[in-house]
C-alpha cells in the first residue's frame, strides 16, 4: 500500500482532490498539509511515496519545498499542481526535482491514475 501527501493551500481544491483520489484508490493513505513548512514536517515524520504539491503556497513555495524534499528524500515522487499552464513554471518545477506537472483546470485523471498505479507497482 502506498501513501500520498497532498500539499495544497486551497482548501476546496485539496478536499476535492483528496476525495477523488479516495474514490479511485480507496486503499491509499492520504495525508494533507496546507503549506510547504507543514508538508516538510509531515514528510520528516512519515515519508510518503508520492506528493502532490501546490506551486503557490504560503511561506515556502512549492518549488522550494520540492528542492528541500528531494535533497533529503530523493526517492519520493513529486507532482506539481498549479493553476497556471505556463511553460516556464513547468520547466522550473522539473528543474526543482518534480517528476510530474499537472494543471488544475485541465487535470487528466487518467494520467493521475497511471501515476499512482505506476508507483504502486514499484
Amino acid at each position: 500500500m502506498i501513501s500520498i501527501l497532498l500539499i495544497e493551500d486551497n482548501t476546496v481544491f485539496r478536499e476535492s482532490f483528496k476525495q477523488s483520489l479516495h474514490e479511485l484508490f480507496p486503499h491509499v493513505v492520504i495525508a494533507e498539509a496546507s503549506s510547504g513548512e507543514e508538508g516538510l514536517q509531515k514528510v520528516n515524520g512519515h515519508p510518503p511515496h508520492l506528493i502532490f504539491m501546490g506551486l503557490r503556497l504560503p511561506g515556502m513555495n512549492g518549488l522550494q519545498a520540492t528542492r528541500k524534499i528531494k535533497s533529503d528524500f530523493p526517492n519520493i515522487h513529486i507532482a506539481i499542481l498549479t493553476g497556471y499552464d505556463v511553460p516556464e513554471y513547468k520547466e522550473a518545477a522539473l528543474k526543482s526535482g518534480a517528476e510530474h506537472f499537472f494543471v488544475k483546470e485541465s487535470l487528466d485523471w487518467e494520467e493521475v491514475k497511471g501515476l499512482v498505479k505506476s508507483i504502486e507497482q514499484t
